[in-house]
């Protein structure tokens, strides 16, 4: 099969030996997603004013990652590292991929600055975006380049089972026709980000009963 997408300086984004590994995975004021939101709410629990669990990682979630940090102990340097997602939360970190997580969590911010563009059938653009010129252009923006189709899309990457799903995975669905006809982008915590022709950009749970029904599997690209 011909491969439709190439990786622009790649290695130029990845750090170290290029490869993250588990007990380097973190999180840095300026994250966004679901796994923000659940530290968020899991802080406020604990009596530390993390302000609204809005999965915006900002001062107010950083100030009491600091307050928490030095109450139990650790380095009060405000990043949630294994140690300190250890510690909130009461498990371990997920693992790194293969990629570089900051090429992880520009795909991810992107995607959620999107919320609320309207849905335009052939649309590639912030002006109007159909489901895979969604996806196409988020990964753009990180230096991944997909194709244009999401039956093509479906095509690179890596294949990831359900159970095994990570923030940045494409996710897609069966629906107006057989095969991959619709594409979304994995946040965490059971919920997706895509252009729907109903809602526009906006994020859905992957097991509601629209989407679980209609799920047909997931790659990784990044």
């Amino acid at each position: 099969m011909k491969k439709f997408f190439r990786v622009v300086a790649f290695s130029l984004l990845l750090t170290g030996t290029g490869m993250l590994s588990c007990a380097e995975a973190s999180y840095h004021q300026g994250d966004q997603g679901q796994d923000i939101a659940g530290i968020q709410a899991q802080l406020n629990a604990l009596g530390y004013d993390a302000g609204s669990v809005d999965g915006d990682f900002g001062q107010a979630t950083a100030t009491a990652i600091g307050r928490f940090q030095r109450d139990r102990g650790l380095e009060a340097d405000g990043v949630i590292g294994i140690e300190t997602y250890r510690a909130i939360m009461g498990r371990e970190i997920a693992a790194s991929r293969g990629g570089s997580s900051s090429i992880i969590r520009r795909v991810v911010q992107a995607s959620l600055g999107y919320q609320g563009v309207p849905y335009v059938f052939g649309g590639t653009s912030p002006n109007g975006f159909d489901c895979s010129g969604f996806t196409r252009y988020v990964f753009a923006q990180a230096g991944i380049y997909l194709p244009r189709a999401a039956d093509e899309q479906y095509g690179v990457g890596q294949y990831v089972s359900y159970n095994r799903l990570q923030s940045g995975d494409l996710v897609y669905f069966t629906t107006y026709e057989p095969g991959a006809s619709h594409v979304g982008i994995y946040l965490g915590n059971g919920q997706f980000i895509s252009a729907t022709s109903s809602r526009g950009v906006a994020i859905a749970r992957m097991d509601s009963g629209y989407w679980g029904d209609r799920y047909l599997g997931a790659r990784r690209v990044s």
